[in-house]
C-alpha cells in the first residue's frame, strides 16, 4: 500500500532573524507531489526595531492555495489540526516549542529542519552563531522533533564547508536549498518506515536568543570579531556605531593587517573609512548613515567633505 503523503507545515522559512525566504521547502515538497494539507504559522508581529512585513510562507500559501493557519498557541489548535489526517509534519523555523499534544497527532512525528550540525548550535540563532564563531563548517539536521529544544534524534544530516564570508542572508539561503534539498530525498524512506532517526552524539552547545543591543559594536575587539558581527547581525538587528557624532550602520566590512594603532580609532585611509582595532584594521566598505541610504565608505566620506 502506498504511504499517504499528507503533509501539515509548521514555520515561515525565515532560517534567521532578519532573513528573507524564497520558500525552497514548501515548493520542493509540492513539486514533489506531497499534498501540504495547510501551513502553520504564528501571527505577524512589528515593533520599535522591525516593521511588520509580510510573511514570504503568507504569500506562497496563497499562491499555490495552501491552507494557511496563523495560531498564537497550538495547544487550542489541537482538535483543529487533526482534521487535516496528515501523517507527518515538517517543521522550519516555526518560533515556538510545540506541545507534546500536538507532536502526538502524527503517527510519524513532525520533521524539524534545523540549520546546523546537532548537537552544536541548539536554540534559536544557528546561523548568527555559526558566523559569530567562524566556524569552518555547518549543515542542515532533519531532526524528529521532541520536547526538548533540538534534543530529538537524526534521520539526516549533511555538512556544508564555509568560505568565512558569508552574510546571514547568504548562509540562510544556502541551508534553507539544502535542506529542502535533503528533505524530498530522505521523506519517502521516513514515511514507509525504512528509515530509523538516531540520537545525537557529540559536544552540546546552546545558542542565545538576540536582542536589539546584540548590534552595538564592541570597539575592544579585534577586527576578525567585529567583521564576523557584521555579517551575522546583517538585516537585524544590524551592526551600529558612532562616528562623529552621528550613527551609523555597517552593513559589509574587511580585515586589514595592521599593527601598532591605538584601538578604537576612525581614520581615513586612501579614502576609505577604517577603524583601528587591538589587533588589525576593520575596513568599512559599505554603511548605512542615520536618515540616509547604504552607500560605500569612500562616497560617506566624500559627502562629509563637501
Amino acid at each position: 500500500m502506498q504511504a499517504s503523503k499528507k503533509i501539515l507545515f509548521f514555520g515561515n522559512e525565515r532560517l534567521a532573524t532578519g532573513v528573507g525566504t524564497n520558500t525552497p521547502i514548501i515548493k520542493a515538497l509540492v513539486s514533489n507531489g506531497y499534498d501540504v494539507m495547510a501551513i502553520v504559522t504564528t501571527p505577524l508581529r512589528s515593533n520599535p526595531s522591525r516593521k511588520l512585513r509580510e510573511s514570504e510562507i503568507n504569500l506562497v500559501a496563497n499562491e499555490l492555495g495552501i491552507p494557511l493557519l496563523q495560531l498564537e498557541k497550538l495547544k487550542p489548535a489541537v482538535e483543529q489540526l487533526k482534521q487535516f489526517g496528515a501523517v507527518v509534519g515538517v517543521l522550519a523555523s516555526f518560533g515556538k516549542m510545540v506541545p507534546d499534544e500536538v507532536i502526538r497527532l502524527f503517527p510519524l512525528g513532525i520533521v524539524n529542519i534545523h540549520p546546523s550540525l546537532l548537537p552544536l548550535h541548539r536554540g534559536p540563532t544557528p546561523i548568527e552563531s555559526t558566523i559569530l564563531a567562524g566556524d569552518k563548517k555547518t549543515g542542515v539536521s532533519l531532526m524528529k522533533l521532541v520536547s526538548e529544544m533540538d534534543a530529538g534524534p537524526l534521520y539526516d544530516q549533511v555538512e556544508l564547508l564555509l568560505q568565512g564570508n558569508e552574510s546571514k542572508q547568504e548562509l540562510a539561503d544556502r541551508l534553507g536549498e539544502l535542506g529542502a534539498k535533503r528533505l524530498v530525498a530522505v521523506l519517502p524512506q521516513i514515511l514507509s518506515g525504512k528509515l530509523q532517526p538516531l540520537a545525537q552524539t557529540g559536544p552540546v552547545s546552546y545558542d542565545k536568543r538576540l536582542e536589539s543591543a546584540s548590534g552595538t559594536l564592541d570597539l575592544n575587539l579585534p577586527a576578525i570579531s567585529l567583521e564576523r558581527a557584521i555579517r551575522a547581525y546583517y538585516g537585524w538587528p544590524r551592526s551600529r556605531t558612532i562616528f562623529k557624532g552621528q550613527s551609523i550602520i555597517i552593513t559589509k566590512a574587511h580585515v586589514s593587517e595592521d599593527s601598532g594603532n591605538k584601538p578604537g580609532q576612525f581614520k581615513d585611509l586612501d579614502g576609505s573609512l577604517v577603524l583601528t582595532t587591538v589587533k588589525d584594521n576593520l575596513v568599512i566598505d559599505r554603511l548605512i548613515p542615520a536618515g540616509s541610504k547604504e552607500m560605500s565608505s569612500q562616497d560617506y566620506l566624500r559627502g562629509l567633505k563637501a
